[in-house]
């Protein structure tokens, strides 16, 4: 899942994991060879006699098109990320073909404690060529340490504004050692603003899917009178208890305040006590505290699985009809289940017009830190639809680049997603996953399990997130 259970239990495993790691750090083994010649610099590979950002060299064209030719044939390429068992496999096939293509081969070691390791390995001296950070604020704080390449003139700003929603620019500029600078490129997606529900039962109810928060308000009202909690929520998740709430608030946040409101927000620039943020929870809370609009009332909020959540819905009649989550969620869904048939999503309505059709999500950011060419051909290639084709095909991941075909989805499901991402009038990643661990994956996750439970106020538990702040 994209605010995935496996990285909460590792952020919450960090503190551990990493001072037994610093123990063997000096002695590691890793996939990058300790005899290789050191890489070149930035300025060593990007020299005019270089061709600047396309490093095309004497031969002419970009890294990617001389990669093409063959002209980095049997040279190695190190990453390092989190993605393992299915997920590893997935990638793995889809940069098999360009392997094959280039020559050049591309290394992947992947781990369950990316999180708590690529830290020790960039501090070490003993970084890859490429990470895949599945959480950007990690990459933000690494950024600053001027460890991480700048791909402004590294990679054609042209052709990336081209292929990517601007904001997927925006959420890749992060702060430097010295300045703001590119600090990785996006290559995998996961979509959260959505509204799943059961497709056949609801249209032979006579339901129509809202596309107004007023109409969204008005249809649940009409569910509550016919007899059912329009609403299945659940936020139980064991140590991670609370996250599923803090999706709900990112998504109002982005439906009541400004893009640079939730920016400041994230960073810790506007407050959880601040009026912004106490509407956003306060237009949650009309759905939430209402125990005809949930399934099980108010109270089962905190003691249902988040996984466990959408059961009633496939319940014949359904017990309960919307469910907010992102598109993970589906590997919950019952296996008899078909998408487009008895379940299908709908985009969570705007509520102020005036900031449009935001849309939160999650994801993949690839940084790098040795400039080689064909470290370079690499990072050009991952800025591709081409990169992840075989990966959207398969399902369960929403290419972020404009060159990613709609017919290469396998569902219409996934193109309707993909299409949402491309025409979006903002994207913004995950809020909490951007915040300092002791917020984002701490106060933020129990003070909403605390206002939500009854045991703390409203303003009370705001106080107690925005504290996480001052430690």
């Amino acid at each position: 899942m994209n605010k995935t259970s496996g990285r909460k239990w590792s952020l919450l495993l960090v503190l551990c994991l990493s001072f037994t790691m610093v123990l063997s750090a000096c002695g590691g083994g890793n996939s990058a060879s300790k005899n290789e010649p050191p890489a070149p610099t930035n300025k060593e590979v990007s020299g005019n006699d270089q061709g600047g950002a396309n490093n095309g060299g004497e031969g002419g064209g970009s890294p990617l098109d001389l990669a093409m030719k063959g002209e980095y044939k049997g040279t190695k390429v190190t990453m390092f990320g989190p993605f393992v068992d299915a997920d590893q496999v997935k990638f793995e096939n889809s940069i098999k073909e360009f392997e094959e293509k280039t020559g050049i081969d591309i290394q992947y070691e992947g781990s369950k404690e990316f999180e708590a390791t690529i830290n020790i390995r960039v501090d070490g001296g003993n970084a890859p060529d490429i990470a895949d950070f599945p959480q950007p604020g990690l990459l933000a704080s690494i950024a600053k340490t001027g460890k991480v390449i700048d791909l402004t003139t590294i990679l054609d700003q042209e052709k990336l504004k081209a292929n990517y929603n601007q904001s997927w620019l925006d959420m890749g500029t992060m702060d430097g050692k010295d300045g703001k600078i590119m600090a990785g490129i996006w290559n995998r997606s996961n979509v959260k603003s959505l509204v799943w529900y059961p497709k056949k039962q609801f249209e032979e109810a006579g339901y129509e899917v809202p596309e107004t928060w007023d109409e969204l308000m008005a249809l649940t009202e009409q569910i509550a009178k016919d007899g059912d909690a329009a609403w299945n929520i659940g936020i139980e998740s064991g140590a991670a208890t609370g996250w599923a709430a803090t999706d709900w608030v990112e998504d109002i946040m982005l439906r009541t305040t400004s893009p640079e409101n939730y920016d400041k927000w994230v960073k810790g620039e506007l407050s959880f006590t601040s009026p912004e943020v106490k509407h956003a929870v306060e237009v949650m809370s009309e759905i939430w505290l209402n125990k005809d609009y949930v399934y099980g009332g108010t109270k089962s909020i905190v003691t249902t699985a988040f996984g466990d959540a959408p059961a009633p819905m496939f319940d014949n009649p359904p017990k309960s009809w919307f469910h907010r989550q992102g598109n993970f969620i589906t590997s919950f869904f019952p296996e008899t289940a078909k998408v487009d048939v008895d379940y299908d999503w709908f985009y969570l309505p705007p509520i102020d017009e005036q900031y449009g059709k935001p849309v939160l999500v999650a994801g993949d950011i690839y940084a790098m830190f040795n400039d080689r060419p064909e470290v370079r051909a690499v990072m050009e290639f991952f800025t591709t639809g081409e990169s992840i084709k075989t990966w959207v095909q398969s399902g369960g991941v929403i290419a972020p680049m404009n060159d990613a075909a709609l017919d290469w989805y396998s569902s219409e499901s996934d193109r309707r997603m993909a299409k949402l991402v491309q025409e979006a009038s903002t994207l913004r990643f995950d809020g909490s996953d951007l915040m300092p661990g002791q917020v984002g994956a701490g106060t933020f996750w129990k003070g909403m399990t605390d206002y939500v439970s009854g045991t703390a106020t409203l303003d009370k538990a705001l106080e107690q997130i925005q504290a996480g702040w001052n430690n």
